[in-house]
């Protein structure tokens, strides 16, 4: 008997116990605790005590953390993210070593020279510095018509993926007009720019119905949906800090949310959660459910996200926002009116994305997308000012006076805003209806003839807007994707998995049968190419998925973004 309390109470592997031993058993480990505390305590100082509280408070946090997150994403899939995290930092401090950190930068160097041919094009006029003299307004003009006759891509013929939502020479000339009439406007300053004011309020009015915000909604406009996103964050971190004291904060969202929640987890000091995709490739909700805990201070849902045009499961969000009484942002950044209109267009709706979601407390729009407003232009909107009043900015001791800005920006171009107004009340709903009906079907057009006519790709998901992307596992899609470059393409390349996507624009309309000839064609070459050639797109994504090789795809990126501010020499 007694040898069987002593290796229970060691935890050792249970023996066989009746009932009563084992309440016996209870009794005996708590009297052992009890005595071996109260040993601990008397034997050792209060400094003491303290270190290992905190020691002890440490390590149980950490193991909590570990335990919920092995939780959330399953044993498999922590052990898998522990050996990349670790064999990735080995990587890393591998390359740093000097007989290969020499290596490195000289690939690096190459990669920089070749970027800087391929970026940095000789042009007729050129300015590093202010000229001693100024141009004539006739020389001005020439000179723009210079650089604006610089070889680029072939956006005014559709055949860019996204970036240009164009509207139309008319739409442009109007926009142009209405940007002159309001050229100094500065949206800092209402009082100077009461017109300015009023139609901010009736842009923000507009769009907020077109997502069926209630009586109480609000929000502002924006420089684009990146400021948008930015905000959405700031305002949930703020809300959480002020009304629920938290000094640690979190965001749980499908890894398919765009790279601006990464920006604003980085310069907020927000942790970010990724969650895995389910079988129809939208964010998997029992992952959210396991990872939601005190600190989680926002839930994100994209309608649809950027890489394969999907719409997440925002019922669903909506209802764990609500239980958890957690803010949830949905972003339509990328659908914008598209999305919002594809009712009136089709006569049929789509799965709840929008403020009749109770859960919804606030939603990003770019004007500047699919609303065709001048480049700068969107709308954060918030289902009250209970969110909206999170993401000011207010200062009563700055020496320079009273001071107070609604988003990011102090100084914001009032004639962006003017664009969007103007845009918005030349096209109204009958026109959008019409542009919306347009660009669906060409979508689906796409859609279609990849699922039934090239089998060596497939279609991710099931996309209903203007976004289609597609994968291969018969051919090296990047290889496709630089392929079609030959002809004057430029589809987005994506990763994890590897695939290619087109967001149509109105400019895709007329040009998609001249797409669909080309990728068949492509893919047709592509596919008979020996396996071991390769094209510059896949070498750089391989790259950056490798192991090994990683972290050189942080320096690659750096040395593009470097590459966008070196000039030529003065002509």
């Amino acid at each position: 008997m007694a040898l069987k309390y002593f290796a229970n109470i060691l935890f050792l592997p249970p023996m066989s116990l009746d009932i009563g031993e084992l309440a016996a058993l209870a009794q005996a480990k708590t009297q052992l605790a009890s005595v071996w505390v109260l040993n601990y305590y008397h034997t050792h100082s209060t400094y003491e005590l303290a270190r290992d509280l905190i020691i002890l408070s440490y390590v149980l946090g950490w193991l909590t953390n570990i335990l919920r997150l092995t939780y959330a994403y399953g044993l498999w899939r922590s052990i898998k993210n522990l050996y990349r995290y670790t064999a990735k930092r080995f990587y890393k401090k591998t390359l740093e070593l000097p007989f290969l950190k020499k290596k490195v930068a000289s690939e690096v160097d190459h990669a920089k020279h070749e970027l800087e041919k391929s970026l940095i094009v000789k042009a007729k006029t050129s300015f590093n510095e202010v000229p001693e003299f100024g141009l004539t307004e006739k020389e001005v003009f020439q000179k723009l018509e210079d650089l604006n006759n610089i070889a680029a891509a072939n956006w005014k013929g559709g055949k860019l993926s996204g970036a240009v939502y164009h509207g139309g020479d008319e739409l442009i000339d109007l926009q142009s007009k209405a940007y002159h009439k309001f050229a100094v406007a500065n949206q800092l300053h209402p009082d100077a720019f009461p017109g300015v004011r009023q139609m901010e309020a009736e842009v923000v009015s507009m769009v907020l119905k077109l997502f069926n915000a209630p009586s109480t909604g609000c929000g502002t406009t924006t420089s684009g949906g990146t400021e948008s996103l930015l905000l959405a964050c700031l305002a949930a971190r703020e809300k959480a800090r002020h009304e629920r004291g938290l000094s640690e904060f979190e965001i749980i969202a499908p890894k398919t949310v765009h790279a601006a929640i990464f920006k604003a987890a980085l310069y907020f000091k927000m942790k970010l959660h990724l969650v895995d995709l389910d079988e129809n490739y939208i964010g998997n909700i029992t992952q959210v459910k396991r990872l939601i805990n005190r600190n989680t201070c926002l839930l994100i849902g994209s309608a649809p996200n950027f890489p394969h045009g999907l719409v997440d499961n925002i019922e669903e969000l909506s209802k764990l926002a609500v239980k958890h009484n957690i803010p949830l942002h949905v972003d339509c950044c990328l659908g914008s009116f598209v999305i919002a209109y594809y009712e009136k267009a089709f006569q049929s709706s789509l799965k709840p994305f929008d403020f009749r979601l109770p859960g919804v407390t606030s939603i990003s729009c770019d004007t500047h997308k699919y609303g065709f407003a001048p480049k700068g232009s969107s709308i954060i909107m918030y289902r009250s000012n209970e969110y909206r009043k999170y993401q000011y900015f207010v200062s009563t001791e700055w020496v320079g006076g009273l001071y107070g800005s609604p988003t990011l920006a102090g100084s914001r171009p009032g004639a962006l805003t003017v664009g969007a107004w103007a845009t918005m009340v030349y096209m109204g709903d009958d026109g959008y209806t019409r542009a919306c009906q347009d660009i669906i079907l060409t979508a689906r057009r796409l859609r279609q003839t990849v699922d039934e006519e090239i089998p060596e790709l497939e279609i991710i998901g099931d996309p209903q807007l203007s976004v289609v992307s597609f994968k291969s596992s018969k051919l090296n899609i990047h290889k496709l994707g630089d392929r079609l470059g030959k002809d004057g393409w430029h589809l987005s390349a994506l990763q994890d998995p590897p695939a290619l996507h087109l967001a149509v624009t109105k400019l895709t309309v007329p040009a998609i049968d001249r797409l669909l000839e080309d990728l068949k064609v492509a893919v047709k070459e592509v596919s008979l190419e020996d396996n071991t050639t390769t094209s510059d797109t896949a070498q750089l994504y391989g790259v950056a998925n490798s192991l090994q090789t990683g972290s050189v795809a942080d320096k690659l990126i750096t040395c593009f973004l470097d590459t966008l501010y070196k000039t030529e020499p003065s002509t």
